[in-house]
């Protein structure tokens, strides 16, 4: 029989890639986790939402590492934090404001939780993926909003951060909470650029996005003592009942890591990454975002081809962009050829101008609700005055243009064709 998949990624293993996009570890082992080390929760090896030995004391390793209350584990991703900090949210009936630019979990989140978030839309800068998001919007919405639940994503997809101490404050004025999806963020660990430490309540880190984890392994983080004792009940609602010990084993081996290399790693790359952009300014306009996120405007899948040619694999291209996402496990040299690809390479200018008016949108439905209705799948071009139903967007970058129960328009259209998507989920 056939092993289509097996053989893709032994042939991948076996090319000459450059790998600027996710997992963090870029292929590079921090330790051998074979098949053997494949095990359930036997004698011994404790229980991740029951957790009083080893896994346990691996957490405590990390909360330490991050400056938390509480850190648990996720072999769920994010996916599994976002799910269970909206579902601790709405055990206190809070209401969720969230900046648009979410990813498709939220939604999911929202779905299965029957949540209908409020809608804060951010000053859009690099078509609908990325925007800048100000304090003073958070607060106008916490104004009119009491028993509140906040939520941003910072980095965005893009890269691009929001001043969370800042809205941390605001959020903490009006008695609201703060949560932040910070899944490309975790190589912030335990330093005044991340969430945490910044003030937020809640947030959730990809290791396998930024650091040497295998994909899946996430932290879920918590400063807000009314949420810890309710923490793993509530993951486990979401979770598989037989979570990967060899997710978790590399969490831990990402603790160690975090604690010995990071910092040191972190500085080389960020240096390298400054010298690239540099170079660059003069052929290349790069949008500012956070060091590991290169984000060029640019016709972004053009530039991908040219660089595919030469054996780099990005993370993201549109038309609107291009991402190429290092992690502190690059290597300076690897930045220096990468330079010296891009000077080679003739990027073209991006669709038309990166900015996007994203129109505010009629909602006709719940998110629970159009989810659960019965949906046919149509051509974009007939979806003027549909509903949207099961949110219909790849991943990467899984960030809806139409939300679930809302009416889909002209403008929504355009959106959807610019970024390639042909076919669009309504109800029937």
């Amino acid at each position: 029989m056939e092993t289509p998949i097996y053989d893709f990624l032994k042939k991948y293993e076996q090319e000459p890639k450059l790998r600027l996009h996710m997992p963090g570890h870029k292929g590079k082992s921090p330790a051998e986790i074979s098949f053997a080390y494949d095990i359930t929760e036997i004698n011994g090896a404790d229980s991740l939402f029951e957790a009083d030995g080893i896994i346990a004391q691996s957490e405590k390793n990390a909360s330490a590492l991050f400056k938390t209350k509480m850190t648990c584990y996720s072999a769920g991703g994010s996916t599994l934090c976002i799910q269970t900090m909206l579902a601790l949210a709405k055990f206190e009936k809070r209401s969720i404001i969230a900046v648009r630019n979410v990813h498709r979990s939220f939604l999911s989140a929202c779905a299965l939780l029957d949540i209908q978030p409020q809608w804060i839309y951010p000053d859009y800068r690099a078509g609908f993926l990325s925007g800048e998001i100000t304090a003073e919007a958070v607060e106008k919405e916490l104004k009119n909003t009491s028993n509140a639940c906040v939520y941003i994503t910072s980095p965005d997809y893009l890269g691009k951060t929001a001043d969370i101490k800042a809205i941390a404050e605001v959020c903490h004025r009006y008695d609201a909470i703060l949560l932040v999806d910070n899944a490309h963020g975790a190589h912030t660990a335990g330093t005044e650029n991340h969430p945490i430490i910044q003030g937020a309540d809640m947030c959730c880190d990809s290791a396998h996005k930024m650091l040497p984890c295998l994909t899946g392994g996430a932290y879920l983080h918590i400063n807000y003592e009314k949420y810890i004792s309710r923490a793993k009940q509530t993951m486990s609602l979401f979770a598989s009942t037989s979570p990967s010990y060899l997710i978790m084993a590399s969490l831990d081996l990402c603790n160690d890591y975090i604690e010995n290399q990071l910092q040191s790693d972190t500085a080389e790359v960020v240096n390298a990454l400054e010298k690239l952009r540099k170079k660059i300014s003069g052929q290349y306009k790069v949008y500012s975002s956070e060091p590991f996120h290169l984000t060029l405007l640019c016709n972004g899948i053009d530039l991908a081809e040219q660089l595919r040619e030469k054996h780099v694999e990005c993370e993201y291209a549109d038309k609107y962009c291009i991402v190429l996402l290092f992690s502190p496990k690059n290597t300076a040299r690897e930045i220096e050829i990468l330079t010296m690809l891009l000077m080679l390479c003739e990027p073209k200018p991006a669709l038309s101008d990166t900015a996007i008016e994203f129109p505010h949108i009629e909602r006709k439905m719940s998110i629970r609700e159009a989810v659960m209705s019965e949906s046919e799948t149509i051509n974009v071009n007939d979806a003027d005055g549909r509903i949207c139903a099961m949110v219909n967007v790849p991943c990467p970058p899984a960030v809806p243009i139409a939300v679930s129960g809302e009416v889909i328009n002209k403008n929504l259209i355009k959106i959807f064709k610019n970024y390639g998507i042909s076919v669009v989920n309504v109800i029937k």
